[in-house]
């Protein structure tokens, strides 16, 4: 009866942070459906206007390993409702935002709920049986790629068919949703790290490299690459970040702790989150773009905003389905196996592209093929963290990794995006991206995966440190005592 108990007691846990990371994903494509017409309801610029969706891209680099150590530090039930409240008053500035600057500020508040991802992943660890954690980690960490991919077509919906503020009431009530979910049915399980201090020099010299970073890589394409803003802000995010590595190394309690990082299993795995992140996101610019395209284009399929979001959905169906089957390939074979897997599923599914981007059908088989490389890959990644780092680094560790998976979406719009503007066509006196670029971005986008590939392969296999057996890959299951390199 106990073992019943424990087991319907995490499954609500899951349920409810796999919705948490849901809701914190929509925050960020909640917005993609409006950009057209963002300069004409908030009164301002096209320039202008692009700020509502980087404000949120920064401020989440900013909070995602911030939440992660503070999670560490105070408790991860504690840190989900303290990342709500930005959700939520973030969503209701947004919606009742007439210019830009509010609407500015809202969006940064709603970036900083991504701090949830990460700190539901590591509670994980901390509460469901050894036997179904792998399968939840992978559920809970696909709910990034999962919320973009269903966020989407409910947003173009009501874009679409009402006002554009019901969207951020709804973001609204579902972030007060996730709090009440997390209040109920969250346990409190005391920090791992307690008597240690919280880094805020690090936490402010990370943010400011990061910001300087992710601007030059978002802003480039607009403010030209060979730009002296461009340059200064790369040359700045190099001098900040190289600081705050060497601060990092000296203080007693860091904010994310470069021994551990350097090690070549957590090290390979975030560099091949880097390079899965920015395979993920080629297709999220790629094929509702082909999909929207004028028919007169040759290339273009003609659909609305509302039919391409729909095309896209079962994507996002499959990440949530193939998410759970990932983590038993990771219970049987391990989860450098499973990131291996994914990303030559992702793979594949460029290539697939290649030959079926004519059709709607085959763009959507296309997506859905992708998606499921996605979901195995993200499912992977923080289960080769945790079964790699003490228990005490589990939510710091994370967000770092979620912070890599992020990096490399940036990575990935910025250069398919110049892929894109610098191949055009011109059609009745209109501009479009031309279809050796979206062939090439395609090429982009397979090219990146094979390289993720090639990355997880080096990851070292491990042994168990205590629990007997020396099983090779397969013993670094989360739920096991930290390993080590073999």
């Amino acid at each position: 009866m106990d073992a019943i108990q424990a087991s319907s007691r995490s499954g609500g846990v899951v349920a409810t942070l796999a919705f948490a990371g849901i809701t914190a994903a929509i925050m960020q494509t909640l917005v993609t459906p409006l950009i057209a017409e963002l300069p004409q309801l908030l009164d301002t610029t096209s320039s202008n206007a692009v700020w509502v969706i980087t404000a949120t891209l920064l401020v989440a680099a900013v909070s995602v390993p911030v939440s992660g150590r503070l999670g560490d530090l105070v408790g991860k039930r504690r840190m989900l409702l303290a990342c709500s409240v930005p959700l939520i008053a973030g969503s209701v500035v947004c919606a009742l935002s007439s210019s830009v600057v509010p609407m500015i500020v809202g969006r940064g508040l709603q970036g900083m709920g991504m701090g949830m991802v990460p700190l539901g992943i590591a509670l994980l660890r901390d509460v469901v049986p050894a036997e179904k954690l792998s399968s939840s980690i992978a559920l809970v960490s696909a709910s990034m790629g999962i919320g973009g991919g269903l966020g989407l077509p409910i947003a173009a919906a009501v874009a679409q068919y009402a006002n554009w503020r019901v969207l951020f009431w709804g973001a609204a009530v579902m972030a007060v949703v996730v709090a009440t979910l997390v209040w109920f049915l969250i346990p409190d399980i005391p920090a791992g790290a307690k008597g240690q201090r919280f880094d805020l020099p690090g936490a402010l010299g990370l943010g400011a490299g990061l910001v300087c970073l992710l601007l030059a890589v978002s802003k480039g394409a607009d403010w030209g690459w060979g730009s002296a803003t461009t340059i200064g802000l790369f040359v700045a995010a190099v001098v900040v970040l190289l600081g705050w590595g060497v601060w990092e190394l000296r203080t007693r309690d860091p904010l994310v702790d470069l021994r551990t990082t350097a090690r070549p299993r957590v090290l390979l795995t975030n560099l091949a989150s880097v390079f899965v992140g920015c395979a993920m996101y080629a297709s999220m610019l790629v094929l509702p773009q082909l999909l929207q395209f004028p028919e007169a284009t040759g290339y273009g399929l003609g659909q609305s905003m509302l039919a391409a979001g729909l095309w896209m959905a079962p994507g996002g169906i499959m990440m949530m389905i193939v998410s759970p089957l990932g983590g038993k390939l990771t219970d049987a074979r391990g989860p450098k196996f499973t990131l291996i897997s994914g990303v030559l599923v992702i793979a594949a599914g460029y290539g697939l592209a290649l030959t079926l981007m004519g059709t709607a059908w085959g763009l959507m088989l296309v997506g859905i093929v992708v998606n499921s490389g996605v979901g195995l890959a993200y499912g992977a990644m923080p289960a080769l963290i945790m079964s790699s780092v003490p228990l005490s680094e589990t939510a710091a560790a994370n967000g770092f990794n979620t912070l890599m998976r992020s990096l490399g979406t940036s990575v990935g719009a910025a250069v398919i995006g110049v892929v894109l503007a610098q191949m055009t066509t011109s059609l009745g006196g209109h501009t479009f991206a031309s279809e050796d670029g979206f062939r090439t971005s395609l090429i982009i986008g397979c090219g990146v995966a094979v390289v993720a590939a090639v990355i997880a392969a080096a990851i070292p296999a491990v042994r168990a440190v205590a629990g007997g057996g020396d099983k090779a890959d397969t013993a670094g299951s989360p739920g096991r005592p930290m390993a080590v390199e073999a």
